[in-house]
């Protein structure tokens, strides 16, 4: 017999026993539904980390480490207080051996594929704005800037220039400070408060008179009205948009660079950070100096700073230089092959778990191919009798099974599709609309899932039939011909 007439015979058996062949079928169906159903949602989870990754800009940015004023101080990582921002910090990949200091910055900024270098300036200050006096992390930012977390503003701009006395806040420094909308705290001031700085020795008043940020201490800058307090006042010149909940970045801070409530431009924040330094810096700079570690009159630097790449393809590239320089870094990358192995881990038991309806519904096809053999048991022995070969027997049952099992994966595929689309509409409906959030698809089904989906399908529904097959080759046509 041909093919063809192989694959008309079994299509004409299974129309004889359509009821049967169809909750047969249904066992593959609801099978190959679930698994493509869980594993799409345990790709989706995965595709929408990596977005939301790459929607925070983190795939552009490394952060760099070098020998910072509690490493020199001899102080253990982790043993000083923690500040806002301290929780995005990561570990580096290597210890690092330089001081990051302006030097080091600037060797930095000349590798190739870096389009600038950002030294991370951080600190908590007390801050007056709008009749209010409240506490506030204040973090310096290069001008211009590049990085997303600055091109997203819900009133106002970005800061105009590196010298000017401008800043720009977040939507939560909005609320707490009692401005109604954004728009209504553009334009308005902000004033950074702190003791009075150190009084310098006669001999280095004579070298140098006393000024605050290059300007005199009796010009406008220091704020008379409270003794015993300076301040500096800044310009808000835009809010950034942090809540925006749109796209997979569904708001949140972008980039490796701690969160703060204010930035301001960068050589600004490290010069008001150095001139009035908190007590724990001030006795951790004490010790370095005592200790050897920084020499009188040599800059402590920055404990961290963020490398901006041109193109993420040059990531590793930056990363290798960064290590021969005595740097150490860390990057996003660095987490995605862990977090691949963890989804593949979540795919493998979802598949798994779905893996088990597929192999009930094979266990039925097994039970509907003997059915058909002992129905059939006459019609085979007359087959054989005529010619048919053992081969030709098993084909028939195979190609019966093969049908079951490509049609049910087929509907089962279109099934997983089905509850996929409807998942994610009621996710939406009920989970993220009243959130404010944009609509996510939580369901990944790429074409190889769908069609692997209908192989797998397809190989267990053969495997299932080769002992009916086998069976159904072994009977003995004079006895077949005999069968009622």
């Amino acid at each position: 017999m041909s093919f063809l007439d192989i694959l008309h015979l079994a299509l004409r058996n299974l129309r004889q026993a359509k009821l049967r062949a169809i909750l047969t079928m249904m066992g593959v169906i609801v099978g190959v539904a679930v698994i493509v159903t869980m594993v799409s949602f345990g790709l989706g989870l995965q595709s929408n980390m990596l977005a939301r990754f790459k929607a925070l800009d983190l795939f552009n940015e490394i952060q760099v480490f070098g020998r910072g004023l509690s490493n020199l101080a001899g102080l253990e990582r982790g043993s000083g207080p923690r500040q806002e921002g301290d929780g995005r910090r990561q570990r580096a990949d290597k210890t690092p051996t330089r001081i990051l200091d302006d030097a080091g910055i600037k060797e930095i900024s000349a590798i190739n594929g870096v389009a600038y270098v950002e030294p991370t300036v951080n600190f908590g200050v007390y801050v007056r704005s709008n009749g209010k006096l409240l506490s506030q992390f204040v973090g310096g930012a290069n001008i211009p800037n590049a990085s997303t977390r600055f091109q997203h503003f819900a009133a106002g701009k970005m800061i105009s220039s590196p010298t000017v006395a401008e800043a720009v806040v977040s939507e939560r420094f909005v609320r707490d400070f009692g401005y109604a909308t954004p728009a209504d705290a553009i334009g308005k001031t902000l004033e950074l408060l702190a003791p009075p700085s150190e009084k310098k020795s006669e001999s280095d008043e004579e070298e140098e008179t006393p000024n605050f940020f290059g300007i005199p201490l009796d010009e406008p800058g220091i704020d008379e009205s409270s003794p015993g307090i300076e301040s500096r006042t800044f310009r808000i010149a835009g809010v950034l948009g942090t809540e925006i909940k749109e796209g997979a970045g569904q708001g949140g801070l972008r980039g490796m660079m701690p969160g703060a409530g204010i930035y301001i431009p960068l050589q600004m924040a490290h010069e008001w950070n150095t001139t009035h330094r908190g007590p724990m810096s001030q006795v951790a700079l004490a010790l370095a100096r005592r200790g050897g570690s920084l020499a009188e009159g040599q800059t402590e630097g920055y404990d961290t700073a963020v490398v901006r790449v041109a193109d993420p393809v040059q990531l590793t590239a930056v990363r290798q230089k960064l290590t021969e320089l005595g740097f150490g870094s860390f990057s996003i990358v660095d987490e995605l092959d862990q977090i691949r192995t963890v989804f593949l881990i979540i795919d493998s038991v979802l598949g798994l778990l779905g893996g088990i309806s597929l192999l009930v519904a094979s266990f039925g096809i097994a039970n509907t191919m003997i059915m058909s053999i002992l129905e059939r048991t006459r019609e085979i022995g007359i087959m054989k009798a005529i010619g048919a070969e053992d081969r030709e027997i098993k084909l028939i049952f195979f190609v019966e099974a093969a049908v079951i099992g490509l049609a049910g994966g087929v509907v089962g595929v279109l099934l997983a599709w089905g509850i996929d689309a409807v998942a994610n509409r009621l996710a939406y409906r009920f989970i993220l609309k009243p959130q404010g959030a944009s609509f996510i698809d939580f369901f990944d089904l790429p074409l190889y899932l769908s069609l692997g989906a209908i192989l797998f399908a397809l190989v267990v529904s053969i495997l299932a039939a080769l002992y009916p097959a086998s069976r159904a080759a072994r009977i003995d046509p004079v006895r077949a011909l005999r069968h009622d």
